[in-house]
């Protein structure tokens, strides 16, 4: 995608433009355009705003939010794409016992809401299907079979991806190995279907960018990739769980993003906590764009507020509106 132009025309009262796609720019006013027209100009391909589900994890898990009211609510705040989030369907999903009409009803309630509110289907982000990384080779067998209904429901919807966990061994010399294993089994699959499998950068090794890229070589396949995320560079944990305990050892975050980026199928910006004048305080969002832009990358940009110190709807806009304000796109 192209990056639009805009250029700020000066019209005498009464005049009146009666063909379109004719403008007529004199040298003066083009010596005249914004700083932030120049800017735009700098910055290459376009990217547009997708919001990543798990930011509205509280609302649907804590407040009783419907999950299929998505696609609408995206649409309210102003976004473009969406990003499910296995996990948050769940409840009525295990109840029926993850069975092909469920899964089926899945697909359907989900595509009715995104046609209506004209949003497009990008990602389903999959959790709690077993791990790919395993060391033993048949429960990775295991997770790639229960990752399968969710390749099926991505391709149904129009999702370009699948976003996968590479969680399971904590021994370096086994969990390459076995993440290179699942990732082929799945990615072959997945590849029937016309759907991506993307790795984000989420704990443990994983979370080690230049461990990650190998692996993502020797499975050497064009639609398994990455899916770097700004915030998550916690390679270990003081407990050694993935999430529960302060961070003992972190990766480089600008390191990992740029060496992730070659690979990258979608990328998440992480948000936590921000500044009065609107900043993310964790993580310079300018020099991460800047990253990602000069990597050619020109897909969507997925909003992940994962806070707490403001409401989740709250803090979903001031990533919005950062994102847009250095990303020089009119709202």
């Amino acid at each position: 995608m192209k990056r639009r132009n805009f250029v700020q025309d000066t019209f005498t009262a009464g005049i009146a433009l009666s063909m379109i796609g004719v403008y007529s720019c004199k040298s003066k006013e083009k010596q005249e355009e914004s700083v932030a027209d120049t800017d735009m100009k700098k910055t290459g391909p376009m990217l547009q705003l997708s919001l990543a589900q798990w930011s509205m994890h509280r609302m649907i898990n804590d407040q009783g939010m419907n999950p299929y009211l998505f696609a609408e609510k995206a649409k309210e705040w102003g976004f473009a794409g969406l990003e499910y989030v296995s996990q948050l369907y769940e409840k009525e999903l295990k109840e029926k016992a993850f069975s092909k009409e469920a899964m089926n009803d899945f697909v359907k309630r989900s595509l009715e809401e995104s046609t209506k509110h004209g949003m497009q289907n990008l990602i389903i982000m999959i959790d709690h299907e077993g791990d790919l990384s395993a060391a033993d080779k048949m429960e990775r067998k295991k997770a790639v079979e229960n990752h399968l209904k969710w390749v099926d429901a991505a391709a149904a919807l129009g999702c370009h991806s699948v976003r996968v966990n590479l969680m399971g061994s904590k021994i370096a010399t086994e969990w390459v190995p076995a993440s290179v294993d699942g990732l082929t089994q799945l990615s072959t699959y997945a590849k029937t279907k016309n759907v991506n499998v993307i790795v984000e950068n989420h704990g443990g090794f994983s979370s080690n960018a230049a461990m990650l890229v190998d692996v993502i070589k020797q499975v050497g396949l064009p639609n398994c990739g990455t899916l770097p995320d700004f915030g998550n560079f916690c390679v270990k944990r003081e407990d050694g769980s993935y999430f529960s305990s302060p961070c003992i050892e972190e990766y480089d975050r600008y390191q990992g993003i740029q060496e992730l980026m070659p690979y990258a199928k979608a990328v998440s910006a992480k948000s936590h906590d921000f500044d009065e004048k609107g900043n993310e305080i964790h993580t310079d969002y300018a020099r991460m764009l800047e990253i990602v832009e000069n990597a050619g990358y020109s897909g969507y940009i997925g909003v992940e507020y994962e806070g707490s110190s403001l409401g989740e709807e709250e803090g979903i806009l001031a990533t919005k509106k950062l994102l847009l304000k250095l990303m020089a796109v009119a709202t």
